[in-house]
């Protein structure tokens, strides 16, 4: 392992006195480069969407997204997979995140785990991968051995594959059916991925989810329709997207939601066609839970 050739392990010159600097240069510092993440990701826009557009048509297969990753990578997966049953009321089997070392993995670093291929197989394993499912690795270094014995595991039993790194031609790029490195070059601190490599890589997760949830009918207009009111806030957000989307008075939101059993869809759906609860549902299972055309 030679760590001094991958890109996320160079000296950055712009912040080589960082330690020298005043409050607000530090703070400068860091955000001039953080500026950058952004470009970055705009660079490899059509691989994100190649990813995206295979994550979809697997998931209509019955197929899952199954993120896997060490470390940060690790964690930025699981917060991804762990936002979307709330956001867009889908089964948490349905994107899944794995970290090398488990749960205790998310707070405190589990010596060796990332090393392990034999581990990654053996998370897959429980979680019962299928050829239905997308794994994507995520290794900011790209060389993580986890993540390719991941993603080399996938790809023996058929599944598709995407991987997310911050290097060029990165080892698990050659696991991927889909590769996007995202190259976000010197860290402000050297070798401290979890700065702009993992900004990037959030980016990037962000990207995939969300765009694979509006492709499957979980947004209306900009508008996540299938929100899980689960407190008072997320009621009060459920309130204003239905009166954003039948242009009505909170009032009528409210009651249409009460009608609904606070169902967000159901209750525009309700409203746009005049059409009962039951009609509705019903709409809803023929479409397999994507927004019927009548919302559109």
């Amino acid at each position: 392992m030679n760590l001094n050739q991958l890109d996320t392990e160079q000296s950055n010159p712009d912040s080589l006195h960082i330690d020298e600097m005043s409050t607000i240069d530090i703070l400068t510092t860091i955000n001039n480069e953080d500026q950058k993440v952004a470009l970055a990701v705009k660079e490899v826009l059509p691989k994100i969407s190649i990813a995206v557009d295979c994550i979809y048509y697997q998931m209509c297969k019955g197929g899952r997204l199954i993120y896997i990753g060490a470390g940060t990578s690790g964690r930025l997966g699981i917060l991804d997979a762990s936002e979307c049953p709330p956001t867009y009321g889908v089964d948490p089997r349905l994107v899944q995140g794995l970290i090398a070392g488990g749960k205790e993995a998310l707070t405190a670093a589990i010596e060796g785990a990332e090393d392990s291929q034999d581990l990654a197989v053996e998370d897959l394993k429980n979680i019962h991968l299928t050829v239905k499912d997308v794994v994507c690795g995520i290794a900011a270094s790209g060389r993580t051995p986890y993540v390719i014995g991941g993603l080399e595991y996938a790809r023996t039993l058929g599944c598709q594959t995407v991987s997310v790194c911050c290097v060029h031609n990165g080892e698990i790029s050659k696991y991927s059916h889909y590769p996007i490195e995202v190259i976000t070059g010197p860290e402000v601190i050297a070798g401290s991925t979890r700065m702009k490599a993992g900004t990037a890589q959030k980016l990037v997760l962000n990207m995939i989810s969300t765009s694979v949830m509006i492709k499957r009918g979980k947004v209306y207009k900009n508008l996540m329709v299938d929100l899980q009111p689960t407190n008072e806030k997320l009621k009060t957000r459920a309130i204003n997207i239905v009166s954003q989307s039948l242009d009505c008075s909170e009032e009528e939101s409210i009651k249409l939601l009460t009608k609904c059993h606070y169902n967000v869809k159901i209750a525009i759906l309700s409203g746009l066609t005049g059409k009962d609860e039951k009609e509705c549902e019903e709409a809803l299972l023929k479409n397999n839970g994507s927004t019927p055309k009548t919302m559109r």
